[in-house]
C-alpha cells in the first residue's frame, strides 16, 4: 500500500534539506512544515513540542506554535502544532501536513461507547479531518493494534486522502532502552528520519537538559527510532525547509512578552491567584521578580490580588495583577477603587471561552465588553489588546507608562491564543533600557510648592489643575504629601463630598485624562493600530487583538488570488482610536470585522464610536474554542463578497445592516 507499507528498503538519510523551499513562487502555506504532535495530557506533549520547535529554530528556521489542551491534569486529548519556514511565520497554517500520534497513557476508557469515546485512540482519530491531503502520519503502533486501526477506518481515509502512513512501535523502542515515557523522544527520532532532519539539534537539547543514564537513554532512543523509520520505503516528498538566521532568535510566547515588558517597565510587585490561562504570566513574573529586587504574592482570591496590587502602587511601587475572565469579575470592585482614588495599576485579563467555567483551556474574545464596562459608574481606564508577541512587549511597557503618568488603571487584554502561542523573535528586540521612572509623583521639593489647605493637606484631587486632568501623586511618608484617599467622591484634599458642583467637576476631570491620552497616542509617530495590505484596496478586514497576524496572512493570500484587500489590526480599545479607524473605513467600500465571539462585540464597539459606518460592516465570527486559520478568513471573505452562501466549518458570517 503506497500510503503505509511495512519496511521494505533501507533508505539513506536525505542530503538536500532545502528541496523546493524558500522560493517566492511557492506560497508559504504550501512550503511550510506544519507538524502536529498529539497525545494525552501529562504525556509530555508540550515539552516535546517546545524542544522540537527549538531545534527547528536553531537549524535556521522561523517557527510558530499553536497549543490545544484539555482542562484536566492528566489524560484527555492534547496536541501542539509547530509551523516552520525559511521566512518569518506569523500564524498557524491551514490544517497540518505531518501528524505524530502517540496515544493517551491516561485514557479513562478504551470503550468507544463511553461518554468520551475511546480516549486512547483520540490522538489519532481526532486529527483525520485536519491532516492535509498528501500528509504524513506516524503513529505509535504500540498503543493500537491492527484491529483498532481497521475499526477507526485509517486505511480507507489514507487511501482517499493520499496520506503516507508509517506505523512505528515507539513504546517498544522506549521500553527497550529506557522507560515508556521516553516514547516522545522516539517519536521525534522517527520524525527526523522521515523529514531528513539533522538530529544534532535534538541531541544538543537532550545533553543540555539531562545528564547521566537518563541522557544516555534518550540519546539512544532518539537514534534507534531514527534508524527504525529509515527502514520504510518513503512514499512522501515532504521535507523540512532550509533556512538561516541573520541574527540570534528567541522562542517567545505572548505570556513571555507581557512579563518581559512589565519587568522592563519597572514593575516590581505582582499579586495574583492562579487561573488558566493568566497563570503563565503570573508564573513567569514570580520566577523573575526576585532577580530584580521585586516581590510576588499569591493570595487567597482575585479580590485580594487586585487590592494588594493597588495598595503596593499607593506606596509608590509599580505594580500589576491579573486573572482570566471569572477571576477578573471579582476584580471589578477594586478596579473601581483604583479609578476613584486615581491609583495607577496595570491589570491583565486573559480571555478564555465562557460564561462561567466554559471552556477553561480554549480561546475566545468574548470578554471585551466585560473589561470595558465592569465596575460601577463611568469608567476612567485604558484598555489595550496587543496583536502579537512584539506588540505584547511594547504595549505592556506603554500601559505602565500611561497608567503611572495619568494615575489611572490600565488593562492589557489578551487571550489563550496569544498567551500560549510561541514564535521566533529576534533576541535583539528585547534590548531596551528599563524604565524605573515612578510617573506623575511629586518630589518633596515640588510638594512644598504645591497647593495645600489650611490644615496643611495636599490638594491631591483639586479640580482646577492641569488641562489633562492629572494631579500628580504623593506617596506615604513624603513631607507635605499628606491627604485622604477614599472610595467615596471627595473634595480636593480627599474628604468625602456630595456637593453636586464638586461631583461634576471631579467626573469631568477624570474623563479629561482619556481625551488627553487619546490625543497623545494619535500624535505619536508609532501607532498601536497596524495596517497591512495595499493602501488603495477597496475591501477591508478589521480585527483586534490576537487575530491580527492571521488576518494579515489571509490578506496576502486574498490579494494573490486577485482580490483588492487590506486590513487594520486594532489594539487600542479605550480610549477608542476613532481617527485611525475612521480613515480606514472611509477608504474602503465594505469591511468584514473578524473576531472570536458570538455577539460581534468589537463590531458593536466600532458602531458605537463610528455609527455612520454601520452599513459597511459585516462580521466573521468564530466561537468554538479554536482560533481562526487563514483559510477560514479567506472563505468567509469570499462568501461575503461573492454572496456564495454561508462559509463552511464553525465560522459564522453576519451581513452588515445595510445589506
Amino acid at each position: 500500500m503506497s500510503y503505509g507499507s511495512k519496511p521494505l528498503v533501507r533508505t539513506p538519510p536525505f542530503v538536500d534539506y532545502g528541496t523546493n523551499t524558500g522560493s517566492e513562487a511557492v506560497p508559504m502555506t504550501e512550503r511550510s512544515l506544519m507538524w502536529r504532535i498529539a497525545g494525552g495530557s501529562g504525556d509530555g506533549i508540550d515539552s516535546t513540542s517546545q524542544n522540537f520547535a527549538k531545534a527547528l529554530m536553531r537549524s535556521g528556521l522561523h517557527v510558530f506554535t499553536h497549543r490545544h489542551y484539555p482542562s484536566r491534569i492528566r489524560g484527555g486529548h492534547t496536541y501542539v502544532e509547530v509551523r516552520a519556514d525559511s521566512e518569518p511565520v506569523r500564524s498557524r497554517g491551514d490544517g497540518f501536513n505531518f501528524l505524530l500520534a502517540l496515544g493517551d497513557s491516561f485514557a479513562r476508557s478504551p470503550d468507544e461507547d463511553a461518554y468520551y469515546d475511546n480516549e486512547e485512540l483520540k490522538p489519532l482519530v481526532e486529527h483525520f479531518d485536519d491532516l492535509n491531503e498528501g500528509g504524513v502520519l506516524v503513529y505509535d503502533s504500540g498503543f493500537a493494534d491492527e484491529e483498532d486501526i481497521e475499526a477507526v477506518g485509517l486505511h480507507e481515509r489514507a487511501e482517499a486522502e493520499g496520506w503516507h502512513v508509517y506505523p512505528v512501535d515507539l513504546r517498544a523502542i522506549a521500553r527497550e532502552h529506557g522507560r515508556e515515557v521516553m516514547r516522545n523522544t522516539a517519536g521525534v527520532g522517527a520524525t527526523a528520519a522521515l523529514l531528513g532532519m539533522d538530529t544534532s539539534y535534538f541531541e544538543g537539547l537532550i545533553e543540555g537538559a539531562m545528564s547521566g543514564e537518563v541522557m544516555e537513554a534518550n540519546l539512544t532512543i532518539l537514534d534507534q527510532a531514527y534508524q527504525a523509520a529509515l527502514e520504510f520505503e518513503f512514499t512522501h516528498d515532504l521535507r523540512v525547509p532550509d533556512g538561516t538566521h541573520e541574527q540570534e532568535q528567541a522562542l517567545v510566547s505572548g505570556s513571555n512578552a507581557i512579563a518581559y515588558g512589565a519587568l522592563d517597565a519597572g514593575c516590581r510587585f505582582i499579586s495574583g491567584y492562579p487561573m488558566t490561562p493568566w497563570t503563565d504570566v503570573f508564573t513567569i513574573m514570580s520566577q523573575n521578580l526576585p532577580n530584580f529586587g521585586g516581590i510576588s504574592e499569591q493570595v487567597e482570591d482575585e479580590i485580594a490580588a487586585a487590592s494588594l496590587a493597588i495598595g503596593a502602587s499607593h506606596t509608590g511601587v509599580k505594580a500589576m495583577s491579573g486573572s482570566s475572565g471569572g477571576g477578573f469579575a471579582l476584580m471589578s470592585e477594586p478596579l473601581g477603587l483604583a479609578e476613584m482614588t486615581e491609583t495607577p495599576v496595570v491589570l491583565v485579563e486573559a480571555m478564555r471561552a465562557g460564561p462561567s467555567t466554559g471552556l477553561p483551556t480554549k480561546t475566545e474574545q468574548a470578554d471585551l465588553e466585560h473589561v470595558l464596562y465592569t465596575s460601577q459608574g463611568d469608567s476612567s481606564r485604558v484598555v489595550t489588546a496587543p496583536g502579537n508577541q512584539f506588540e505584547a512587549y511594547e504595549q505592556t511597557r506603554e500601559l505602565f507608562r500611561i497608567a503611572y503618568e495619568y494615575n489611572l488603571p490600565a488593562i492589557l487584554l489578551y487571550d489563550q491564543k496569544l498567551g500560549g502561542e510561541m514564535r521566533t523573535v529576534p533576541a535583539s528586540f528585547f534590548d531596551r533600557e528599563p524604565d524605573p521612572a515612578p510617573g506623575a509623583v511629586l518630589t518633596e521639593d515640588e510638594l512644598s510648592e504645591a497647593a495645600h489647605d489650611a490644615a496643611g493637606k495636599y490638594k491631591r484631587y483639586a479640580t482646577d489643575g492641569a488641562e489633562d486632568g492629572v494631579n500628580p501623586r504623593s506617596v506615604p511618608g513624603q513631607k507635605g504629601g499628606r491627604h485622604l484617599t477614599t472610595g467615596n467622591e471627595s473634595m480636593a484634599v480627599g474628604h468625602i463630598s456630595e456637593d453636586p458642583d464638586n461631583r461634576n467637576a471631579q467626573v469631568d476631570r477624570r474623563l479629561r485624562k482619556l481625551d488627553a491620552i487619546r490625543t497623545e497616542l494619535d500624535e505619536q509617530e508609532t501607532s498601536h493600530q497596524t495596517a497591512h495590505g495595499p493602501p488603495e484596496a477597496t475591501h477591508g478586514l478589521l480585527t483586534w487583538g490576537s487575530n491580527q497576524d492571521t488576518v494579515f496572512e489571509a490578506v496576502d493570500r486574498l490579494n494573490a488570488r486577485g482580490h483588492e484587500v487590506k486590513a487594520l489590526g486594532v489594539s487600542d480599545l479605550m480610549p477608542y482610536p476613532e481617527l485611525e479607524v475612521e480613515a480606514f473605513l472611509e477608504s474602503v467600500e465594505a469591511c468584514l470585522v473578524v473576531e472570536m465571539n458570538a455577539t460581534a462585540q468589537f463590531r458593536g464597539l466600532t458602531q458605537k464610536e463610528l455609527g455612520r459606518f454601520g452599513p459597511k460592516l459585516s462580521s466573521l465570527l468564530k466561537y468554538d474554542g479554536e482560533p481562526f486559520e487563514p483559510g477560514e478568513i479567506i472563505d468567509g471573505f469570499e462568501a461575503n463578497v461573492e454572496q456564495t452562501g454561508p462559509p463552511t466549518g464553525n465560522i459564522k458570517l453576519v451581513p452588515g445592516a445595510g445589506d
